[in-house]
């Protein structure tokens, strides 16, 4: 019987993992005190020691003496080293605005200091040794720790090779069995599905038998531990060693280690329902984890029923297969490492090839059904949605692109994209995914030409007018072909951008509205919103009148479709117009409240350009001091996004003038610290900034 038959499915989510770190004593003392002398460290060892949480454990311990500067980057959903830098950047907080983001980075951290963790660095080994070296050489008092089953191999590094737990001697007494560090996270972890379960007498030999057969290794013994829920201890150590004794017939090379926990996983494979097996292998595909309609979309079928989806991923973490983890939206699941590379191995061909059509059409799916550049209530949902599916659809993107036959959805995909990849700052990343897409897709059709104008808008966001140019180019010729003129006015709207920044504004707000009209005319209400915009703050010195009418278009507009994202962009772009126009009063009004929105949900580049007029208006007030705090917490701002108040038409004169008449009121030394003042909190903002937002 379908779900549908039953009635409303009513969702129990399983629990959420919630563990504890446990020993490691000598390992993060010592890794501190490497730390102290060298700026690389690299913890090494095989895959399911621990790698990660000791690393985690670090990096919690000395972020005091790093008065908080301590960043995390988990690389391990990361496939592309083409995307390493700019993946660094937006977890440090930097939104990608230039062209070359490794630049970017060390400018950044040229004077910081601070530790920066990379985690999981075996897979992308060359780009990750690049990285650091260039880092290292740059920025002269950033330190690194890295995990990696290989070391990076660059100069200065430190190697702490991170052991297997310690075992006990099962001859040894009870107190001395428990004070080993693989005993005391089985029986930890044994409590956790065996309420009560502790250390004694009567087990203390055979719990020490175990952990001696698993080798101390951590992932083994947590796979292991979740046994004891239908199992006697005795029975699953003759479990345990009988697939272990066959592990060890069958690959008698292998090394030790790689064979016991090899050995764990097949065993936790095979105690897995045949329909639990096959979602193991199918859930190997996502990197980014995966929420329950997710896995019920592209997982199920093929044995695997729709309704029981839910019960596999239950039973799924019963085995600590996988961790569930409570989100936003509901409970997320994800694997490990090495039992998601356990997965794909266990995926068939020809069941891979299945899945793959089903995840690229879920994906492409879920980016044309979470766009952002729709006037929605729910942008701001959206947009943090497909933040947290961005490494699937990385995934989805990379899967197109290897294939010719797919490559047209796969740019497609791309180009639904193009405002997540403005405001999230990957604008690097996004021209990366357009530009591959462009080389496999040639031709003449629509999908191209929509690719075009947006990789144009893109690299003009950088600065970069030798690709942006040619690109936006070809996008006109072929918008003015039969059957592409949908793409017109983007062409349009995007020279009229680029019309600004070579220096041509008269030119840039007539094509603007022409781009206008022809949005108006075709009903677009969406890409009329877009062009408000930009006719509202770039046009703002050209003919600030007219500007204002646009902004009070815009906002009204947005808030008559409830769309709070695009809602602190219109109250930004009406605030440059009526400053323009001398209205310093509502422009404060406006972009104070724009900035108090962008600043609650880390919309960096609004909350740049709001903290730059904020100042403009300070200073009108003679609040001089103010002005020039503010100054300077935009200054900190516009280095984060790698750009500058003097690329911007609507920016540059007020900038200046703001600058110099604070400086000449207040005198140097009071400007000075007041500047420095307001700097040191923009640099607070982008510290603590969301990782990949």
């Amino acid at each position: 019987m379908s779900r549908t038959e039953r009635g409303p499915a009513v969702r129990t989510d399983p629990p959420v993992e919630v563990s504890r770190f446990v020993g490691r004593r000598h390992e993060v003392s010592e890794a501190r005190r490497m730390l102290s002398r060298t700026r690389l460290l690299t913890l090494t060892g095989t895959g399911g020691v621990g790698k990660t949480r000791l690393a985690a454990k670090v990096a919690e311990t000395v972020a005091r003496a790093y008065k908080g500067r301590v960043e995390v980057v988990e690389l391990a959903t990361l496939e592309a080293g083409d995307l390493l830098a700019p993946t660094v950047a937006a977890a440090l907080g930097l939104r990608d605005a230039g062209s070359d983001p490794m630049t970017v980075l060390v400018d950044y951290l040229s004077d910081k200091r601070m530790l920066l963790v990379l985690d999981n660095c075996e897979h992308l080994l060359d780009d990750c040794a690049r990285l650091v070296d260039r880092l290292l050489r740059g920025a002269p008092r950033l330190r690194i720790l890295t995990t990696s089953r290989q070391i990076l191999g660059v100069s200065g590094e430190q190697v702490l090779a991170v052991p297997s737990l310690s075992v006990p001697d099962q001859c040894h007494p009870p107190r001395d069995i428990a004070r080993h560090d693989s005993v005391r996270l089985f029986v930890e972890r044994a409590a956790s599905v065996w309420p009560g379960f502790s250390l004694d007498r009567g087990n203390a030999a055979s719990v020490a038998r175990l952990a001696q057969r698993l080798e101390g290794i951590p992932l083994a013994i947590e796979l292991a531990a979740v046994r004891l829920r239908t199992v006697p201890l005795e029975q699953l150590t003759r479990e345990l060693e009988e697939q272990f004794d066959v592990q060890a017939d069958e690959s008698p090379a292998a090394l030790p280690r790689h064979r016991t926990l090899r050995a764990t996983m097949d065993w936790s494979f095979d105690l897995c329902s045949p329909a639990e097996q096959r979602l193991w292998a199918r859930l190997s595909l996502f990197p980014g984890g995966i929420d329950l309609d997710t896995a019920e979309a592209v997982c199920a079928g093929d044995e695997i029923d729709h309704g029981d989806v839910i019960d596999l991923l239950s039973g799924l973490v019963d085995k600590s297969v996988l961790v569930g983890e409570q989100a936003e939206a509901g409970v997320r699941y994800r694997m490990l490492e090495s039992i998601r590379a356990y997965g794909c191995e266990r995926l068939g061909s020809a069941e891979a090839t299945a899945l793959r059509g089903r995840y690229v059409d879920h994906f492409k799916d879920v980016v044309e059904g979470h766009r952002i550049d729709r006037l929605v209530p729910d942008q701001l949902e959206r947009y943090r949605f497909l933040r947290q599916e961005l490494p699937n659809v990385r995934a989805a993107l990379e899967m197109c692109l290897a294939e010719p036959g797919t490559a047209g959805k796969g740019l497609e995909t791309a180009t639904a994209m193009w405002l997540y990849w403005l405001l999230a700052g990957s604008l690097t990343e996004g021209r990366y995914w357009l530009e591959r897409g462009l080389d496999l897709v040639p031709g003449a059709d629509g999908a191209r030409a929509m690719a075009l104008w947006v990789v144009s808008m893109l690299a003009l966001r950088q600065g970069d007018l030798a690709v942006a140019m040619p690109k936006l180019e070809e996008c006109h010729t072929m918008a003015r072909r039969p059957g592409n003129e949908g793409v017109l006015p983007f062409a349009i709207r995007t020279a009229g951008v680029a019309a600004f920044s070579t220096g041509d504004p008269q030119r840039g707000l007539a094509l603007l509205e022409e781009s206008l009209a022809l949005h108006r005319a075709a009903g677009d209400v969406d890409s009329v919103a877009f062009n408000l915009y930009y006719a509202a703050a770039y046009g703002s010195m050209q003919d600030p009148a007219r500007a204002v009418g646009f902004g009070e278009e815009l906002l009204a507009l947005c808030e008559s479709h409830d769309a709070p994202m695009s809602r602190g962009h219109a109250q930004l772009s009406l605030g440059i117009a009526v400053w323009n126009l001398g209205d310093c009063r509502r422009a404060e009004e406006l972009v104070s409240e724009a900035a108090e929105f962008t600043m609650e949900i880390n919309d960096r580049w609004c909350l740049t350009q709001c903290m730059e007029v904020l100042a403009w208006t300070a200073c009108d007030r003679g609040d001089h001091e103010r002005a020039a705090w503010m100054l300077g917490a935009a200054h900190a701002l516009w280095q984060a996004v790698e750009a500058s108040p003097t690329r911007l038409w609507y920016h540059a004169r007020w900038h200046q003038r703001c600058a110099e008449k604070s400086r000449e009121a207040l005198g140097d030394r009071a400007f000075t610290a007041a500047f420095r003042a307001g700097a040191k909190y923009g640099l607070e903002r982008r510290m603590f900034s969301t990782v990949g937002a």
